[in-house]
């Protein structure tokens, strides 16, 4: 079984606070439980992501990684308390979001980048945003200051909704820094405060 600090199940209703949100969304989903992975959720999660690798952009891998691969990324990530949840709705996993280092040197270990990705069949549900409400919250209790999300394409509407929403603010565009599916991709940045951010030195 995969842990962190914390294996509590974090049970959280699904309301239609947030304006962009589908509005029979409760009509759909009474109740999602975001919850800390298990071994058996990754072939689920390998499926979830496979499509993003393989059919879009959202993903500047090309080739999809296996599930034997993707669960050796979750236990390095968690091996080094970087928050990862999944997101369960009728015993299926709908949808995952994980933490990870911004970058390998040790002057960036207060920052993480976030990654969220929903079974393509459930986009547009609220499961995003919970996710990644969730996540924030994680990574902001684990003493962390900065958190980036890099996005393919600026032509992505809804992830940058969602980024806004949970408080991220838009900081540049890399241009035609990517090649995939025959065409060139920008990747636009975004980043969003945690805790005190740089008000004050970090404490660990």
């Amino acid at each position: 079984m995969l842990n962190r600090r914390s294996d509590s199940t974090v049970h959280l209703q699904l309301r239609d606070r947030w304006d962009y949100l589908c509005d029979d969304m409760e009509a759909h989903m009474e109740a999602l439980t975001v919850r800390p992975p298990h071994d058996a959720d990754m072939a689920a999660v390998t499926a979830i992501y496979a499509h993003y690798v393989e059919a879009g952009t959202s993903s500047f891998e090309t080739v999809a990684p296996d599930e034997a691969e993707m669960r050796r990324r979750w236990r390095l990530l968690i091996e080094d308390q970087y928050p990862c949840f999944v997101a369960e709705h009728g015993g299926d996993v709908c949808g995952f979001a994980y933490a990870g280092p911004y970058r390998v040197r040790p002057a960036y270990r207060h920052t993480v980048e976030n990654s969220v990705y929903v079974e393509r069949a459930a986009r547009q549900g609220g499961i995003g945003t919970v996710l990644l409400r969730t996540l924030v919250q994680a990574c902001t209790d684990q003493g962390f200051r900065q958190m980036v999300a890099i996005m393919a394409e600026s032509e992505h509407p809804a992830s940058i909704r969602l980024h806004l929403a949970a408080g991220f603010e838009m900081v540049g565009t890399l241009r035609n820094v990517g090649y995939k599916h025959g065409r060139w991709l920008d990747t636009v940045l975004m980043q969003r405060e945690l805790g005190e951010g740089a008000r004050s030195p970090p404490e660990m």
